[in-house]
Formats: C-alpha cells, sequence, structure tokens
C-alpha cells in the first residue's frame, strides 16, 4: 500500500504512442484483401474491348468482410471475365501507360449498356472495387466519416501500386452514391456523384450541362478541345388497349362458361389473365457527335427496345396447379368437409352394407340374394343420401358432377370423346414421373379434381367428386363392369399407387367375370343335358353321372360363395379330357390326366413312354407396391431363425405348389425331375456317361442345391397333391382384393387423394407447356421443359415427396408458362400473324425472339425498319387514345406528335484536357448525366496529373 502511494511510481507510466490505431488497421487489412485478389501493379495492356461486351459478356465478384473497429463493412471487387492474351512485345505508347479505367472512360463502344452494374454505365470501366457498410450497418451519411473513408482507401491504393479503381458507397443505399479514386503513376482520377429529386430548371438542357462540364474540368486552353457528346432518350409505350384480351372472352352459354379461362374437363387451361409485357420502353441513341442537331427521335440513327414484363402475371395454369398443390396441407376428412347430415347418413349406407355383407356370409339366407347384394344396397343408400340432401348444399352442380363422370366413364364413343384430346408426344413420360398413361383413368381424375378444385367448389367439391367416383366404382364391381382407361393385366408398378390401386379393381373384375362366364358356360351345358335327356328318354343312371363329371369333375356351383371361395376356376378347359381307352387294356394313368393345356417340347415322363404336358396353372397374385412392401416387412420380421426361415420358405412356395399339384393332375405318374425339366431347366443337368457296355448314353440328374437336404421343392412336392388348376384354393381371392381395394379408396382424405394424384397433375402440366412451346418454338423453353422433366422424375419417384421442393418445381413451371405467354403477346403486337413480306417476316421473327432472350435488342433499320414501323405505329396509336382523353377532359384540339416526351434523357460528356495546369498530361474527362421526373445525377470522372501540376 505504501508503494501505491508513492509519487515516484507515477514515473513509470509511459503511453506508447506506436501502436497501431484502429483506423490504420483499416487501411492495412485493405491492402492485404487487394493483395489478396491480385490487384496489385499496372493494368495497362490488355486488349481494347469489343462492341457490346458489357451486356454480352460474364461478370465475376469476389467478396471479403472487413471492419472498422466495430463497424462492419463488405468489399467487392467486379471484374469482366476476359481471356488472356500474350503480349505481342511491342513498346507500349505514352498514353497506353495510364491505368486501364482512364483508357475505359473515353472507349466509346459501350455506352448506354443495358444490362450492367450501375457504376459500369455511368463510367464506362471493366474492373472496380466497393466498399460498402454492412448488411446490418448504417449508412455513411456524416461528411467527416465519407472524407475518412476516402482518405484511407486513397493511402490503400498508393501504398500497395493498385491501379483499380475503388470506390466507397455512402448515403442510404437506395440513393446509389459512390465516391471513388483510382492511382496510376502519376496520375489521380476523382470519380464524384450529385444526386438530386428534381432537375434544376438551369441544367434541364445540353448547354446547361456542358457549363458544368467546363466549369468542372477548367480547362484554360483556347481553343477548348471538342467535347464528344453522346446522348440517349428512353420512351415508356405503357398502353396496349389497341390489341386483344390475353385470354378470350368467357362464353356464357356451355357449362363450363362464366369464368375466363375456363376449359372442357380433361384440359388444363394456359396463358396469361392480364397483361404480361408492362411496358415497352424504346431508345433513340445519338452517338459521338460535336455539334448538337435536331434531336427528333424518327431521325435518329440508332434505335433499341426492351420489355419490361409484368410482376407475376396471373396465369391461369401456374394458379390450377397451385390450388392444387395447396390441398395437400389440408387434414380434413371427407366426412369432416361435407358436414355432420352427410356423415350420419353415410353410416347408415355403410351399417347397411356390413348387414349386407354379414348376411352374405350366413349359411342360410332367408331373401333372395340378388336383394341383398352390396350394389343394391349402396345405391339404395345414395338415393336416400340424394332424396334428403338439398340442392343448395351440394358442393357440385348435378349438371357438372354428370359431366365429369361421363367424361371419366365414357363407355361409349371413345373415339369422339379422345381422339383429339391424347397428346401425341412424350408417351413415356409417365414412366419417367411414376405417374399415369394420359389416356388412362387416373390421368383423367387428376384433371378433373384440379378443373373442379379450382373453378367449381375447392376442397369440398373435390371431396364430393372423390365420393361419386367411388361409388361408382363399387357399382362396377359389384356389376362385372370393367373399369375404363386402365390396361389389363396386373398393376403396373413403374406408375403411382392410386394408379396400381384401379388397376388392382379392374384385375379383381376380369377374374370376377371370367369366373361368372364359366359359371354360365357349365351351367348352360347341364340345361342342354337335361333338355337332351327329356327329348331322348331316361338315361342309365352311370351314364348320366359320367357325363357330368366330364363337364366338370370338380366342386358343383351351388356350394360356391361369393365371399368364399375356395376354388378357382380355370378359363381354359381345352386339357380336362378323358383319354379314350381300348377295351381290355385299361390305361388308368391316362384316364386320371386333368388340366392338361400342350405337349412340351416333345419330352416324355422319365418313367414311362407318356409326352410332359404342360399344365393349366393358376395366375400368380397380383400386388401393388404397398402390398409387396408390406409382405417384405412381414418375412423381414420372420427373423434368420430356422422356424422362421422355414416358415418364410413355405410363404413363398404358395405358387410353387399350386404347379406342382397341376403338373401332377396333368402328368400322372411323373416325378419331381420331370417338374424340375419343365418348371426350372437349369436345375436339371445332362451329362453323357459310359455304361456297362461302353456305350454312351445321356444320364441327367438334379442339380446340388436341389439334393440338399430339407430343400423346400422336395418338401412341397411331397405335399403336393394331384389337384387340377381349376380345383385348388385360390392364389388371389379377388372379391376380398376388391373389397379391401374399395376400402382403401373410401378412406381417402382430400389430401392423401392430391398427394397420390400430384405425379398425374405435375405429369399434365409438362405436356401442356410442350404442347404450347411447340406452337411457339422457343429453344430456350425446350430446354428448359426438358430440365424441368428431369428435375420431375427425381422428386416424384420417391415414395415421399419433398413438398418444398415440389412448391419450388411448380414455380419452375409457372415461370415457363410467363415465358411462353410473353412470346405470344409479343407476336402478336409486332404482327407475325399478319400478311407481312417474307423477308420483313423473319426479322420480325428473330427480333421477337431477341426481345425475349436479351435485355435489350437494337432495332436494325431505326425508325425505317419493319420493327421500327411497327414500334412507331404503336406510339403513334397510343397518342391518338391518349388525346382524345384530353379532347373530352380539356375541349381544346391539339396536334398530338408521334412520340411522347421522354421518359429520361441520358447525356454522356467526355473530352481529353490537360488538367489541372496547362502544360499537364492530357487526360481523359468524362460526365453521365441523367435526367428524369424525379431523379437528377451527374457521375464524373475527372483526371489530374500529379506530377506536373
Amino acid at each position: 500500500m505504501a508503494a501505491d502511494s508513492d509519487p515516484e511510481s507515477e514515473v513509470f507510466e509511459i503511453t506508447d504512442f506506436t501502436t497501431a490505431s484502429e483506423w490504420e488497421r483499416f487501411v492495412s487489412r485493405v491492402e492485404e484483401v487487394l493483395n489478396d485478389w491480385k490487384l496489385i501493379g499496372n493494368s495497362a495492356g490488355r486488349s481494347t474491348l469489343g462492341k457490346g461486351i458489357y451486356t454480352s459478356g460474364t461478370w465475376g465478384e469476389k467478396n471479403q468482410d472487413i471492419s472498422f473497429a466495430d463497424f462492419k463493412f463488405n468489399i467487392t471487387h467486379y471484374f469482366l471475365k476476359q481471356e488472356s492474351e500474350k503480349d505481342d512485345g511491342q513498346d507500349m505508347l505514352e498514353e497506353d501507360t495510364f491505368p486501364l479505367a482512364m483508357q475505359d472512360l473515353l472507349c466509346m463502344n459501350n455506352d448506354f449498356p443495358p444490362r450492367a452494374h450501375c457504376l459500369v454505365r455511368w463510367y464506362g470501366i471493366r474492373e472496380f472495387v466497393v466498399i460498402s457498410p454492412g448488411t446490418n450497418c448504417e449508412a455513411i451519411i456524416s461528411e467527416s466519416k465519407c472524407n475518412l473513408l476516402l482518405s484511407s482507401i486513397s493511402i490503400s491504393l498508393a501504398n500497395s501500386g493498385c491501379q483499380v479503381p475503388m470506390f466507397v458507397q455512402i448515403q442510404q443505399k437506395w440513393r446509389r452514391m459512390y465516391a471513388g479514386e483510382c492511382q496510376g503513376p502519376g496520375v489521380r482520377t476523382d470519380f464524384e456523384m450529385v444526386h438530386l429529386r428534381k432537375v434544376p430548371s438551369q441544367y434541364n438542357h445540353l448547354s446547361g450541362l456542358l457549363d458544368i462540364f467546363k466549369s468542372k474540368i477548367g480547362c484554360s486552353l483556347s481553343p477548348l478541345p471538342p467535347v464528344i457528346i453522346a446522348i440517349r432518350f428512353t420512351y415508356i409505350l405503357q398502353d396496349w388497349q389497341q390489341h386483344s384480351w390475353p385470354q378470350q372472352p368467357p362464353d356464357f352459354d356451355t357449362l363450363l362458361g362464366g369464368e375466363v379461362g375456363a376449359v372442357e374437363f380433361g384440359k388444363l387451361p394456359f396463358g396469361a389473365c392480364e397483361e404480361p409485357i408492362s411496358p415497352l420502353c424504346h431508345g433513340t441513341f445519338y452517338k459521338h457527335f460535336v455539334i448538337v442537331v435536331d434531336l427528333d427521335p424518327l431521325q435518329a440513327p440508332h434505335w433499341s427496345v426492351r420489355v419490361r414484363t409484368a410482376e407475376n402475371p396471373q396465369c391461369l395454369l401456374g394458379d390450377f396447379l397451385t390450388e392444387f398443390f395447396k390441398l395437400c396441407c389440408r387434414k380434413e376428412s371427407t366426412e369432416e368437409i361435407l358436414g355432420r347430415g352427410l356423415a350420419e347418413e353415410e353410416g347408415k349406407e355403410n351399417s347397411d352394407i356390413s348387414s349386407a355383407l354379414s348376411k352374405l356370409t350366413e349359411p342360410a339366407a332367408t331373401v333372395p340374394i340378388s336383394r341383398l347384394s352390396v350394389s343394391s344396397m349402396v345405391h339404395s343408400a345414395r338415393k336416400h343420401i340424394r332424396r334428403r340432401r338439398h340442392i343448395d348444399d351440394s358442393p357440385l352442380n348435378t349438371d357438372i358432377l354428370n359431366s365429369v363422370l361421363l367424361f371419366l366413364f365414357p363407355d361409349a364413343a371413345v373415339e369422339k370423346l379422345f381422339a383429339h384430346w391424347s397428346p401425341c408426344f412424350l408417351q413415356n413420360l409417365y414412366l419417367q414421373l411414376k405417374s399415369a398413361p394420359s389416356d388412362s383413368l387416373t390421368y383423367r381424375l387428376a384433371l378433373c379434381m384440379c378443373v373442379v378444385n379450382y373453378s367449381y367448389g375447392g376442397l369440398r367439391a373435390v371431396a364430393h367428386l372423390w365420393q361419386e367416383f367411388v361409388l361408382e366404382l363399387r357399382y362396377r364391381w359389384e356389376n362385372n363392369y370393367l373399369i375404363y382407361g386402365l390396361a389389363g393385366g396386373p398393376p403396373d408398378l413403374r406408375c403411382c399407387l392410386l394408379h396400381q390401386k384401379l388397376q388392382m379393381l379392374n384385375c379383381c373384375i376380369e377374374r370376377k367375370r371370367a369366373r361368372d362366364e364359366a359359371r354360365k358356360v357349365l351351367e348352360g351345358s347341364k340345361e342342354s343335358e337335361r333338355r337332351s335327356s327329356s327329348h331322348q328318354g331316361a338315361r342309365p343312371a352311370q351314364e348320366s353321372s359320367t357325363s357330368t363329371k366330364e363337364v366338370y369333375p370338380g366342386k358343383s356351383w351351388d356350394s360356391w360363395s361369393d365371399s368364399e371361395d375356395e376354388f378357382f376356376e380355370c378359363l381354359s378347359d381345352q386339357g380336362d379330357t378323358e383319354v379314350p381307352h381300348a377295351e381290355g387294356n385299361e390305361d388308368r394313368s391316362k384316364k386320371k390326366a386333368e388340366g392338361r393345356l400342350h405337349p412340351y417340347n416333345n419330352m416324355t415322363l422319365l418313367n414311362s413312354t407318356e409326352p410332359l404336358y404342360v399344365p393349366v396353372t393358376q395366375e400368380p397374385a397380383p400386388m401393388t407396391e404397398d402390398l409387396l412392401e408390406e409382405q417384405s416387412e412381414v418375412l423381414a420380421k420372420l427373423g434368420t431363425s430356422a422356424e422362421g426361415t422355414h416358415l418364410r420358405a413355405r410363404m413363398q412356395s404358395a405358387c410353387l405348389l399350386s404347379d406342382m399339384e397341376s403338373f401332377k393332375a396333368a402328368n400322372p405318374g411323373c416325378v419331381l425331375e420331370d417338374f424340375v425339366r419343365w418348371y426350372s431347366p437349369r436345375d436339371y443337368v445332362v451329362e453323357e456317361v459310359v455304361d456297362e457296355m461302353d456305350n454312351k448314353v445321356v444320364k441327367g440328374e438334379l442339380s446340388a442345391r436341389m439334393k440338399i437336404p430339407g430343400n423346400m421343392w422336395v418338401e412341397a412336392w411331397e405335399t403336393a397333391r394331384v389337384t387340377p388348376a381349376r380345383r385348388q384354393r385360390r392364389l388371389f381371392d379377388d372379391t376380398k382384393e376388391a373389397e379391401k381395394v374399395l376400402h382403401y379408396l373410401a378412406v381417402q382424405k382430400p389430401a392423401d387423394l392430391t398427394c397420390g394424384l400430384l405425379p398425374c397433375i405435375l405429369h399434365a402440366g409438362i405436356l401442356k407447356l410442350k404442347e404450347e412451346e411447340l406452337k411457339e418454338d422457343i429453344p430456350s423453353v425446350k430446354k428448359t421443359i426438358q430440365q424441368a422433366s428431369s428435375q420431375a422424375s427425381k422428386l416424384l419417384h420417391p415414395p415421399n415427396h419433398d413438398y418444398k421442393k415440389l412448391e419450388d418445381f411448380i414455380n419452375q413451371l409457372m415461370a415457363i408458362e410467363t415465358v411462353i405467354t410473353r412470346a405470344r403477346s409479343l407476336k402478336a403486337k409486332f404482327a407475325l400473324c399478319e400478311g407481312e413480306k417474307e423477308d420483313d417476316r423473319e426479322e420480325l421473327e428473330k427480333f421477337v425472339s431477341s426481345l425475349l432472350e436479351e435485355p435489350e435488342v437494337v432495332v436494325n433499320g431505326a425508325g425505317q425498319g419493319p420493327a421500327g414501323s411497327i414500334i412507331r405505329r404503336l406510339f403513334v396509336n397510343a397518342q391518338k387514345v391518349r388525346n382524345l382523353t384530353l379532347l373530352s377532359d380539356v375541349g381544346v384540339p391539339n396536334k398530338t406528335p408521334d412520340f411522347p416526351p421522354p421518359a429520361g434523357r441520358e447525356i454522356l460528356l467526355r473530352t481529353c484536357v490537360p488538367r489541372p495546369a496547362p502544360y499537364s498530361k492530357a487526360l481523359p474527362q468524362r460526365l453521365f448525366c441523367v435526367l428524369m421526373r424525379e431523379e437528377f445525377r451527374l457521375a464524373g470522372a475527372f483526371s489530374s496529373d500529379t506530377s506536373f501540376f
């Protein structure tokens, strides 16, 4: 404590003034970034810029974050990417030793670039560095802070020897205010800027701007070196009233009329509901003159045009897809959507159906089966619902509903309905998208759901249509009507799950119809026997029973049940014959042969000389992908134990066992080797051996895997009975599977339905875009559609969709639609459909195509060319409309000019004078002026000699 109070201790407190300050650290950090980016040294000697390279070339940029104390800055390097060129070895002229930016100030090849950084447009430079405040930092407003930053970059440029211009963004960002500097050996260019809201009256003309320029460069030479002037006037065409609507007016007399863009069911709409092209900007150039001439737009030597597109125009296809996609997020069930009253009546309907099913399965029925069928119960319940439901409460109008159902189930006049509708291109796109064929019921259902959702009631209408659709499917199942628009055979696992379910139901109907047809044939044969026996008199009982056995030796049809069919009735009965035998030499094996199809490759049985016959077998049970996945999970849960493995083998060998039983019935006296020769020839090994008599004989035996103890094939063969396919237990219970499919469909929520139909609707959207693109022939759009198809394939194949990515994909389709509608709008405006000369038509088509691809297009021939004539006519018509409005408001006639007053004027002044003294080097000076209704900007670059001043 005594030491602390000693006054001599204060002598040793020394302040180190050599410690770097925050400002010095900032300058040092800027120099480090310039070194890292290799912006040190002379950049002169590179090639002169070609014409239009600022627009057609590729720009690059690099970013780095730096700090000034606690204030965050972002430093960015912008540069035009150019191919490196070898030095030709020639001595550089003195003026070529200027920094590259100073050379660019006088270059006339890239004035008024339409697409570039604002500093590129104002100063014409190809490379520069910008220091701007960080994202969440305040703008640099105070003069002292601006001067501090300018001094910082000046020191950094001097210390590093960098000749690339460096700018500091000041004031609010929306003002786009920059101050900067460029240094070279003995020269310096200061970049200054003025920004005002209004144009001062004394500077609203060229002479006033020339006065500013001359006073700023302060040249004392007489006469003053010539000032080269380039002027651009911009005229905006806002009025497109002389053109037709983007969409045709609605037809109120049709069923689907009353709405713009209404289409038939089975089609998606297309096009914009509003003008996709907002204003047309027309620029006239007066380049590189010294004496000011009359600035008449029609006499301007250069014309250019750019189109501004409407921001997110309403397009029908995009709206339909977006609204349909929104249903994926809804959680309501069909009962919740359609109301409790309807749900209660549906509950009664379901109770009627369940009671019908229970009565159908009872051993004895007190009423006729036909009156207890599911079909009659469903339709009686539907009548009760329609009787009690008020017309106003029905989500879908009856006429609309009938039209949709007629479109979905057109069992008559099919060619008339669909010959013009099915697209003729991209037929296999559904395989890529895991959708459904474009002529299938699933595809048409998706289109109808999309149209109904958008135009006829939204979610409730979708739920209503789905309910009626499921009822129609049940009716067709109960009445054996095949579902139109579904390919025959098992479900196609390459399609979406909903399409597979519908195919499964159709497959059940096919099996049921085949069984019913076989029953009719059997009953018809019995009836013919009874009639013949009544005409021919009584037959012996033994002969009558034998005749019945020949027709159907299996279970009688009277014992069949629709709910639990134990046996399977085959379609092919040509092999079910008894072979005639000679008296006294009866071959019982031939007599018992059943279910033969045809001999197999002239083979004979190993234990006899009888031919080996291919049996009539049951078809494998069709399965959808969810059933296959469920079966795989069940088999996987059995584990790897011996018992689990055995049970798994038994479950997987049901079809094999059925085929073995059919083979035994068709080939009496056969052995396992005979079956393997037909069923799996690779498992029967044939080789030549030498017998005891030294003769070569052919000997065959089962393969090694067939001889493994406990082989599944051996066990199945031992347990297989001699039973033809028609008397076996069915591998595929069509009644049970059909009810499972109908239950699956009935419990689907609208959101689940939408997710299931989403691949089909995206498939339809891509087809629609391709169809419309073919009419316009836009190469870039064609390529984009191909890329979209590939992207959709990756998004739709996984079972669990990424809905965020799907939403982004729909936005891409909307962007493609917007481009096509813009092309169509421009073609209509530039009269491509009218009778033009062939040469003019080709030029106009190229001009319109360029408007879609490029930010700004030069008009060949200016006002005298074909495109220029149309542009002038557009402006003249717009001016006439404006003049008529003025006459109605004011009542004073006035001569209408062809063009309105320019919306913007850009004036570029440049010269090369010695500065600051008459004996200094002649250096480039440049002033860019922007004069608009609510903006006045001066961007000047003034160079000075730092050696001879």
